[in-house]
């Protein structure tokens, strides 16, 4: 069997709003997050982490900010293109694992839907998406909760 590896990251800062979108996942929050999609950075690292394992770009080459199509644009689309373009190309994910990097809101208690969500959109089992997070103890913008960031890595396998 054939294996790539591939990692992404994504970053956003909080605005004005009252719920953030994690991992496919409606969150209430005191802030909304400043974006031009959706702005969730769960799915937009997994699928930064997804098309760099194949050498594809990242997902501002294939959903531009500056493209009115994706003007609040559900990630879990871009997520479901990104697994199209990898299944054409004879690709699985064989396994990702997913780390939320934010002082709040606490992700603990919605990362098993996001597991599910993410698992759904791919076509993989549960227990091969992993979605967990940690803080800065109060360092930097996280930690002063200016924003959100999220890490990605994912294995890709060719049967």
């Amino acid at each position: 069997m054939s294996m790539r590896i591939g990692q992404g990251f994504d970053v956003h800062a909080f605005g004005s709003g009252d719920h953030i979108m994690l991992g496919g996942v409606r969150i209430a929050h005191t802030h909304g997050l400043r974006a031009h999609s959706d702005g969730d950075v769960v799915l937009h690292a997994l699928c930064d982490a997804m098309l760099g394992a194949l050498a594809l770009g990242d997902i501002g080459m294939h959903f531009p900010p500056t493209d009115a199509r994706w003007k609040d644009a559900d990630s879990r689309s871009f997520l479901r293109h990104c697994t199209a373009l990898i299944r054409g190309r004879g690709w699985q994910v064989g396994n990702c694992d997913i780390t939320v990097i934010c002082e709040r809101p606490k992700v603990g208690p919605h990362a098993q839907a996001m597991r599910a969500c993410i698992a759904c959109d791919l076509g993989i089992a549960v227990d091969a998406v992993s979605v967990k997070a940690t803080t800065t103890e109060t360092l930097g913008f996280t930690g002063r909760s200016e924003g959100i960031a999220a890490q990605a890595v994912c294995l890709l396998e060719r049967p």
